[in-house]
């Protein structure tokens, strides 16, 4: 069995966009489950993904007590065999690989946000960090993006990037 996952962060709604963009509702109702890794903003866009599938996510820095008294700092979940670690931010990017192996020994993938920069590593371990940007604020980047992923028996079977 194949599970396909939906990984987005940073949306910032309504800051950057007044509502998700029409690509990741398509993506959320393609996917098994929904990963959201922070700075969502508005609880209503909680509310939103959570019509279109289940959600798995995170506050963030820039996330209020509304989202904070229902979403945790770092959410885990298996799916697959996999073991899914998802928090918001991670620190800077120097030796974030070692540093992930020593915060997350137990996990097998680490989602996460905070720079709007799409990441993809693995670890000294082999644990997978996967940052996939954001889908409504670029910053520096040259495009709006997401990420999908297929899990299956027990690793990941595809990581995509895609601009939106």
């Amino acid at each position: 069995m194949t599970t396909r996952l939906l990984l987005i962060s940073d949306t910032h709604i309504p800051g950057r966009a007044r509502r998700l963009p029409d690509a990741v509702l398509r993506e959320a109702d393609a996917a098994d489950l929904i990963v959201h890794a922070g700075d969502w903003v508005a609880a209503s866009v909680l509310d939103d993904l959570r019509q279109h599938g289940d959600v798995l996510g995170v506050y963030g820095n820039n996330d209020g007590e509304d989202l904070r008294a229902v979403l945790p700092e770092v959410a885990r979940r298996e799916v697959e065999g996999v073991r899914i670690a998802v928090v918001h931010e991670t620190g800077q990017k120097q030796r974030r690989e070692e540093r992930m192996d020593v915060a997350y020994p137990d996990a097998d993938l680490l989602v996460f946000g905070h720079s709007h920069i799409p990441w993809d590593t693995t670890t000294p371990r082999g644990m997978r960090l996967l940052n996939p940007g954001s889908p409504t604020d670029r910053r520096r980047q040259p495009h709006h993006t997401l990420m999908t992923l297929e899990l299956a028996d027990g690793g990941i079977r595809s990581a995509r990037l895609h601009s939106i």
